[in-house]
């Protein structure tokens, strides 16, 4: 048995060290993950995106054999990393096919999840997972797990609930695999030949689930834009990324064993496909007679491209018009959808549905005089509350302090650097064209925003947090006015 570090520490005056230094640097390493899973898990993530920099940075990831402008590698590599789908330059033209790999790779690794990731890798490197690091990586960014102390089942996602690695790579494959069988044909029927047919399938299948919106083809979604069965398929697939494990092994095992479906999973349904509707019949309304956008289409295809919209803003990034040529109202309706995002555990950005629906429950509950918030006969802790407050004004105030700093660089109308603030934040992908036209200090500005939003915001918080402590007593209670 290999004794423990601290006892090492301890007695390092009195006993010699004897451990090489491959087992000294992993015993620092377990160390550091026990102590602090969510920093940790941001120094692994940010890693990675240096990496990929670094790889994009050279002549051999370039088409033209020239080394990529230090600011756009970095700029492509946070937003592969973190599943964003926002671009600096044109990708399908630039990157050569090394470049395409390594890009596919890194958003296929974001997809992941930044603590599932960082627990996978802590595990190589201490080959061992505790379980608080493993309560983190079963439910991604919900901070529920980053509380001190213990937390009820009630509050997180359960272990069951996700699966091992070993399913989930199984299950993204499996996916990614069925999406691109049902691309191929309808690339094949635009012309393309069976090996870009199926490359570009499959880049398209992983962008999808993903959520990051990476297109590889020149004219991007273009070509399809009044394609139902190309749209329907992408659409799918962000709708299954944005859902996320939990949600999707939930509804299996209640299909398989008729078991009950957790709140978590029913939470997650209901928001999305009631947001998903709702920002439908917003565009459509708002986009109708708009020549640029639905007004350019017929009549038949304007509510297909409606949903289609309203499916991307979960944070799927793909776009079949001109979202540069919308109106000022329906940016800001995207606006809301983007940041409110997918589902917890899922590759979707945002604050996440399951925030929203646990506000909502509170004002429902506030103005029926009910003490607790109760939804699918069930109640929900009032401290799930609490964490969910905490995550939006920790997005707001990110998004508030990314769009004052990008204004002043740029100039540009506040409408439009607020939908690509946001949807840098949402890791959405979606853009008014504003984000290719910013100066350096402006991509460094939106690679931050990505990079916090992909993170997490409650992680982000308690990562920065000096240390995580117990109050083992309570003050005397006083209640300010509000309202």
């Amino acid at each position: 048995m290999r004794a423990n570090p601290a006892k090492r520490r301890r007695g390092a005056g009195r006993f010699p060290d004897t451990r090489s230094r491959p087992a000294r640097i992993r015993d620092a390493f377990d160390d550091f993950a026990r102590r602090s899973p969510s920093r940790f898990a941001i120094l692994i993530f940010t890693g990675l995106i240096l990496a990929l920099t670094a790889i994009l940075a050279t002549p051999w990831a370039a088409r033209d054999g020239q080394a990529t402008p230090i600011v756009d590698a970095l700029f492509t590599a946070v937003s592969a990393i973190c599943v964003t789908g926002l671009v600096v330059v044109d990708m399908a033209t630039h990157w050569s096919t090394f470049g395409n790999v390594a890009i596919l790779i890194g958003l296929q690794v974001g997809g992941i999840g930044v603590l599932t990731l960082a627990s996978i890798l802590g595990l190589v490197v201490s080959r061992r997972l505790g379980l608080r690091a493993r309560l983190i990586a079963a439910s991604d960014t919900n901070a529920s797990r980053l509380h001190a102390g213990p937390v009820a089942e009630s509050q997180a996602v359960r272990l069951g609930e996700i699966g091992g690695l070993a399913t989930v790579a199984l299950s993204t494959l499996i996916i990614e695999l069925i999406l691109m069988l049902s691309l191929v044909p309808r690339l094949l029927a635009h012309g393309l030949d069976p090996w870009s047919a199926t490359w570009k399938g499959f880049y398209f299948a992983a962008s999808a689930f993903t959520n990051t919106g990476f297109v590889p083809t020149v004219d991007g979604v273009e070509p399809f834009a009044t394609d139902p069965w190309f749209l329907t398929t992408i659409a799918f697939g962000v709708f299954l990324g944005s859902l996320g494990f939990p949600v999707i092994f939930a509804v299996l095992r209640t299909v398989r064993f008729r078991v009950r479906l957790p709140i978590h999973a029913k939470l997650t349904l209901v928001t999305t496909i009631a947001l998903v509707i709702l920002g439908s019949v917003a565009i459509l309304v708002l986009e109708w007679s708009n020549p640029a956008t639905l007004g350019g289409q017929d009549a038949a295809a304007r509510p297909m491209t409606a949903t289609f919209l309203s499916f991307m803003t979960r944070s799927g990034g793909f776009a079949n018009v001109d979202v540069g040529a919308m109106d000022g109202a329906s940016y800001l309706v995207m606006d809301m959808l983007m940041f409110v995002g997918g589902g917890s555990a899922s590759t979707a950005g945002g604050i996440k549905v399951t925030t929203l629906a646990v506000l909502f429950l509170a004002a429902y509950a506030e103005a029926k005089g009910d003490t607790d918030m109760q939804v699918f006969d069930r109640r929900i802790p009032n401290d799930v509350l609490r964490l969910s407050v905490s995550v939006v004004l920790w997005g707001a105030t990110i998004v508030a302090a990314a769009s004052i700093v990008i204004l002043r660089i740029t100039d540009e109308p506040l409408d439009r650097v607020l939908f690509d603030v946001i949807s840098a934040f949402a890791t959405c992908g979606l853009s008014t064209g504003l984000t290719e036209t910013l100066p350096d200090a402006g991509k460094y500005v939106l690679a931050a925003t990505m990079w916090a939003g992909r993170v997490g915001t409650v992680t982000l918080a308690a990562a920065l947090a000096a240390s995580q402590r117990r109050q083992l007593f309570t003050r005397a209670e006083e209640r300010p006015i509000v309202g």
